[in-house]
């Protein structure tokens, strides 16, 4: 399955949930430029996820549910930190806008993102988005938890 999606930066001011969203713990088993194997645990569920090179906007993605008591105990083998979230949904303009606002070292840092269902796919943006980051690597989740929003020289 391929993933096609943008990414924004969310102008705090501007932005306030409209729901209480949900809780994301997350970290990484393998970062190689090829592929990423990352541990999600959402609520009570877990996930396991691969998602392979990015080319453009567009990556294939495959996710699997698996027992949450496995995917909390494949949390303590992921490289790095962890990253630690809360995820928003919002729907606009009859799209779908998924807005994660982080904590720990990544604290400060909101990013919207929007799925699409293909890469010239045309849509319109909310208010409150501000700088397209989805070329700039440095907000891709894996590299998150290397190079943290906290620690760089702004």
């Amino acid at each position: 399955m391929n993933e096609i999606e943008r990414k924004f930066l969310v102008k705090n001011k501007l932005w306030e949930p409209i729901n209480e969203g949900f809780f994301i713990q997350q970290g990484f088993l393998n970062t190689a430029k090829e592929r990423v194997v990352r541990i999600r645990l959402k609520g009570d569920k877990a996930f396991l996820t691969v998602k392979g090179k990015i080319e453009g906007i567009t990556r294939k993605e495959f996710e699997y549910e698996i027992p949450y008591k496995e995917g909390k105990q494949l949390l303590d083998l992921c490289e790095f930190s962890l990253i630690e979230k809360t995820r928003y949904h919002f729907h606009y303009k009859e799209m779908l806008w998924e807005v994660d606002e982080f904590y720990g070292d990544n604290k400060g840092l909101i990013i919207a993102e929007i799925e699409l269902e293909n890469e010239a796919q045309v849509f319109e943006k909310p208010d409150w988005l501000g700088e397209e980051v989805t070329q700039d690597f440095r907000y891709y989740n894996n590299n998150l938890t290397k190079f943290p929003y906290t620690k760089w020289n702004k």
